[in-house]
């Protein structure tokens, strides 16, 4: 019963990513920092409600590395909405989920950490599907690769802040940082190119909130709900779900080489998940 509420949860939280990811994409034609002032804007109803609900300390104990999560956190996200002006949305997120190889990376560098071959592999199977899409895709934007590119070194360093704070605060402190810094630098950032949003759109900048913390909250519990080897592989479907919206909604094109590169980063990334859950049990 638990793995069937896991599966579900994870198909909730994948699923309000992917209506994350649509709504982005929807507002291409505002400024990234006036996008991401709004996610944060919007989360942070959630997040302080919940912090006030529950008693919860809301500057939290290793407020350093709070701050500079919040920052390193915000550049990834604000590379990511600038990048979706010049890429498909499907291979924006699927090239994001580059994070985990940056991540093992630094993991090696400042926490001492070691991979396995096997691991290396997977990693290099990767990134043949990102060589794939930019040397034979020839439709894709370079300077849109590069944004997302530096996007998913930045998330990765994100993984190993988040493991030096280790449970030392709250997550909803550590996301309630994250999006207080977002909402300041971005409204600040956004003034000299603020776009009135006009009917829906302020429906949809809401939104962005809302699927971004729903998406963050069943993916916690599908984690807490069954062993991470049998849960991990399904984030992956994000891209899927995303790849469709872009398909359906906004009539994009994926060439047969971007479908092919996109496979191989997420078949690459999946292997390592297993790999590494079979390594911990």
């Amino acid at each position: 019963m638990e793995i069937k509420n896991a599966i579900k949860f994870m198909l909730f939280s994948t699923l309000a990513f992917a209506c994350m990811n649509g709504i982005v994409k929807h507002l291409v034609h505002m400024n990234a920092f006036q996008i991401v002032f709004f996610r944060a804007f919007s989360c942070l109803f959630f997040t302080f409600g919940f912090l006030l609900k529950n008693n919860i300390p809301i500057l939290g104990n290793k407020r350093g590395l709070l701050i500079i999560r919040g920052l390193v956190g915000l550049t990834s996200m604000a590379l990511f909405f600038m990048s979706t002006k010049y890429l498909p949305i499907g291979t924006a997120v699927s090239l994001r989920y580059l994070a985990p190889i940056f991540a093992a990376v630094f993991a090696i560098i400042f926490l001492k950490e070691k991979m396995k071959l096997l691991q290396w592999l997977f990693f290099a199977m990767a990134f043949s599907g990102v060589i794939i899409l930019k040397g034979f895709d020839k439709t894709l934007s370079g300077y849109g690769l590069l944004l997302i590119f530096i996007s998913a070194i930045f998330s990765g360093l994100v993984y190993i802040i988040i493991s030096k704070i280790g449970k030392d605060d709250h997550p909803v402190v550590v996301v309630n940082y994250f999006m207080v810094i977002s909402a300041i630098v971005g409204g600040v950032l956004s003034i000299n190119n603020w776009v009135q949003p006009v009917g829906k759109e302020w429906f949809l900048l809401l939104g962005l909130g809302f699927f971004g913390y729903f998406g963050q909250v069943y993916m916690t519990k599908a984690f807490q709900s069954a062993a991470t080897n049998l849960i991990a592989p399904l984030k992956y479907l994000e891209v899927i779900f995303t790849l469709l919206l872009g398909i359906t909604l906004f009539s994009e094109v994926y060439s047969f080489w971007s479908l092919l590169g996109i496979a191989l980063i997420i078949l690459g990334l999946v292997l390592n998940v297993l790999h590494k859950s079979k390594q911990v049990s």
